[in-house]
């Protein structure tokens, strides 16, 4: 797959889609692949398992919180 140093993980888009929606894309899944605080134990290993649903590598807690970060403003 085609990823470049700007577009990152929304290279896989290509020239589709617009410039904006693409940029948007690649900011919300930085968010959400990134290792979280576990509201638990403290460690940054808390991960999405998919949509809402999170669940903590270290002490395997899992628990529903927002779509792309476990807490949602």
């Amino acid at each position: 797959m085609g990823r470049t140093k700007k577009v990152g993980s929304a290279g896989r888009f290509g020239p589709r889609y617009g410039r904006r929606i693409r940029l948007s894309v690649k900011e919300v899944e930085a968010k959400q692949k990134k290792a979280h605080r576990c509201p638990m134990c403290k460690k940054l290993s808390l991960q999405r398992i998919s949509a809402g649903i999170w669940e903590c590598k270290k002490c395997g807690a899992k628990f529903a919180g927002g779509a792309y970060t476990p807490r949602t403003e």
